[in-house]
């Protein structure tokens, strides 16, 4: 998978975040007491004080607020389907992405320690800001791979998930996957099968634990974590596999090239002494 590619891809996600979020459920005030509030029981006044802060306002203008929420959403999927716009989608994805993911979910109930990655965490919000910044392309380059230090981000995820597993006393075989999982990643030798693995954890995870994100309830915001998390499996796969882009052949040409002229013998004839 290149970054271009991987900025369609999150274009089509956020394109669906926005369709979810237009849902007339959202335009009352039950998004905010029913969608938006729980997300902060049982968390640190840290995190439980804003969201609540948050929800209420939104209760009080559900139409507005709401209208809002999914335009931007559906603003930043069709920008990132640009090549164009493409820098400027990535760069508010980020932005929203964190923000939702504070705001809006409560950072996935990491904070009170009653996370776990087969109930969505880290949260959709946060993996799809973690891929935008690995999407971000680099100069004109767009058929390059996604950044070099996505497998590290993606281990970061998959053993803090395990480490949550075990301190949680969740089934001890899902806990090890889960390590692998991360640990696989970090060795280019093992990190395809790693992320194929994942991959597979990650719909299985969607589709038994997370319902496959209640898509039909006319309630979801977003597919939940498990597709977000599918999408950073095939990313991860890419990450030695893309194209190397042409500007970057032409630098190392470039390189290459010098150092071989810097490095020559002189080919001109000695004159006799």
């Amino acid at each position: 998978m290149t970054r271009r590619q991987l900025q369609i891809a999150l274009g089509l996600l956020w394109l669906l975040d926005g369709a979810l979020q237009a849902q007339p459920f959202m335009f009352t005030n039950g998004f905010a007491t029913q969608v938006m509030a729980p997300a902060g029981q049982g968390q640190p006044e840290l995190v439980a004080a804003p969201v609540h802060w948050v929800s209420t306002v939104i209760a009080a203008y559900p139409v507005p607020w709401n209208a809002a929420f999914a335009a931007v959403q559906l603003l930043i999927g069709a920008l990132l389907l640009i090549p164009r716009t493409a820098r400027l989608a990535l760069a508010a994805s980020i932005a929203w992405g964190l923000g939702v993911w504070y705001f809006g979910e409560g950072l996935s109930g990491i904070a009170g320690g009653d996370a776990s990655l087969s109930a969505g965490a880290p949260g959709a919000a946060l993996l799809l800001a973690v891929l935008a910044a690995a999407a971000w392309p680099d100069r004109d380059a767009s058929g390059e791979a996604p950044a070099a230090w996505l497998p590290l981000a993606w281990a970061i995820v998959w053993i803090g998930g395990a480490v949550f597993g075990a301190a949680q006393d969740g089934n001890s075989v899902v806990v090890i996957a889960e390590y692998l999982v991360g640990v696989g990643a970090l060795y280019p030798r093992t990190r395809v099968p790693a992320a194929a693995l994942g991959l597979t954890l990650a719909l299985a995870f969607w589709g038994l634990d997370q319902t496959f994100g209640s898509l039909t309830s006319g309630q979801a915001t977003d597919p939940n974590g498990g597709p977000v998390l599918a999408l950073m499996a095939v990313a991860v796969m890419g990450t030695g596999t893309a194209p190397v882009s042409r500007r970057a052949v032409r630098r190392t040409g470039s390189r290459t090239a010098g150092r071989a002229a810097g490095s020559s013998p002189s080919l001109a004839p000695r004159s006799a002494s």
